[in-house]
């Protein structure tokens, strides 16, 4: 019979990767619990109609990359393709949002049909982070500064920092006419894609990668020159409050980022390490997104980094987090004694809330038990033989300690002594 295999790309995270995934999460965690933010979690089914109001229709995304199907009452439903849409409709229905300052983290898979590629899956995971309630650039600027604490507390270097401006709604309007006009003095040099977007989202044009539309883009208007007061005042002040903070920074006036929803900020920071996928973090002010959806005017910025490029980045490294070995491991000498073993682990895991303890289970030799041991990388070995459980002892092994010698520790002493012992190894 053929065996089933995983879908293509969405891949199954494997024990021996899996410690890097805890580090990168674990360090997630505790940076956002410092800038107080609080978690919240959404489903991965969604209305399609959610979608096609944040994202818009006219994108790639929603046209042409979210799985969507119809439900047994024939609702139209799709695997969310990213999360800030789900965040907000989460905060309105819930009453999250009115009037209040909220700061949201969320993490999980999202889903896109895209083609598989390095960096680039059909399941992938991020980790969102929405502000709301607050409208002016310091909230921009901090959010700016977490990712860049972020990546010393990687150890990430080689990442860097693009920013740019995309206004309010009003001076798009009047930019987006004028890019219509430029473009359509130079359909001839346009490829496919750029002319189906040339009414619809001529913006999104900016950043293709086609040569000869590229060409064509170089000398587009600049959205800089359409700027109202309030957007060129919220861009300085940004800038300026970057400046402060000593973070480093390309203005990019071609970067739009790909969804209708943002206004304002846009930034996106980049590595070289990852080939043509090097965006590791992306996001931007979207002030118009949560009355779009329903709810009541709100100002609200957000980012979202996506968790297999950051992995892939840590694996590269030379001091890539490494798997933590077992603090101990209990080798068992016989058949007779299996109960008592199981006892004296359990009474160990209570005494000694947080120890990482592998006892032997399916028989076999002495030998083959400490090989085991050994292959973990267990700290200690604790034996429970025969003469072990007369004398009412366990011998307490060290495997990773070259010189140090083994002892018999009376079994109402072990607790405190294997405690002592794994400190004195961790110092």
């Amino acid at each position: 019979m053929k065996a089933i295999k995983s879908i293509r790309g969405m891949h199954d995270i494997l024990p021996e990767s899996i410690h890097v995934w805890q580090h990168l999460e674990g360090r997630l965690r505790g940076l956002l619990d410092g800038y107080g933010y609080q978690e919240i979690r959404m489903p991965v089914v969604e209305a399609t109609e959610l979608f096609k109001r944040s994202i818009g229709d006219v994108t790639d995304i929603v046209e042409k990359e979210m799985y969507t199907f119809e439900d047994r009452n024939g609702d139209s439903l799709s695997l969310r393709p990213e999360g800030t849409a789900s965040c907000v409709r989460a905060g309105i229905q819930h009453g999250l949002l009115h009037n209040q300052i909220q700061r949201l983290w969320y993490l999980g898979p999202m889903f896109r049909h895209e083609r598989p590629q390095k960096g680039r899956y059909r399941q992938f995971h991020q980790v969102g982070v929405e502000v709301f309630g607050l409208p002016g650039p310091d909230v921009d600027a901090e959010m700016i500064a977490m990712t860049a604490r972020l990546w010393k507390l990687l150890g990430l270097e080689n990442v860097r920092l693009e920013l740019n401006t995309l206004g309010t709604p009003a001076s798009r309007v009047r930019y987006r006419d004028q890019l219509i006009a430029y473009f359509e003095q130079h359909r001839d040099s346009l490829d496919e894609e750029a002319l189906r977007r040339l009414h619809d989202n001529p913006m999104r044009i900016l950043d293709s990668k086609h040569p000869e539309t590229r060409a064509v883009v170089a000398n587009a208007p600049s959205l800089m020159d359409h700027l109202d007061a309030e957007s060129r005042t919220h861009f300085d002040s940004l800038r300026a409050h970057l400046d402060a903070l000593g973070i480093a920074y390309v203005h990019n006036p071609r970067l739009v980022r790909g969804l209708d929803y943002y206004t304002h900020t846009v930034f996106e920071w980049i590595t070289d390490d990852l080939g043509a996928q090097g965006t590791v973090c992306a996001g931007g002010r979207y002030d118009g997104l949560v009355e779009q959806l329903g709810g009541r005017g709100t100002p609200a910025i957000g980012m979202a980094m996506g968790l297999e490029r950051l992995v892939a980045l840590l694996e590269a490294r030379e001091d890539a987090p490494q798997p933590p070995g077992p603090d101990a491991y209990l080798v068992v000498g016989g058949d007779e004694l299996v109960g008592p073993a199981l006892e004296l682990a359990e009474r160990l895991r209570s005494e000694l809330p947080g120890l990482r303890l592998v006892q032997h289970c399916g028989g076999g030799s002495f030998k083959s038990q400490m090989k085991r041991a050994d292959r973990l990388g267990a700290h200690f070995a604790l034996v429970l033989g025969t003469d072990e459980h007369a004398a009412g002892t366990v011998t307490v092994k060290p495997l990773r300690s070259p010189g140090a010698e083994q002892s018999a520790v009376p079994r109402e002493e072990l607790a405190r002594h294997l405690e002592q012992a794994l400190h004195a190894s961790a110092a």
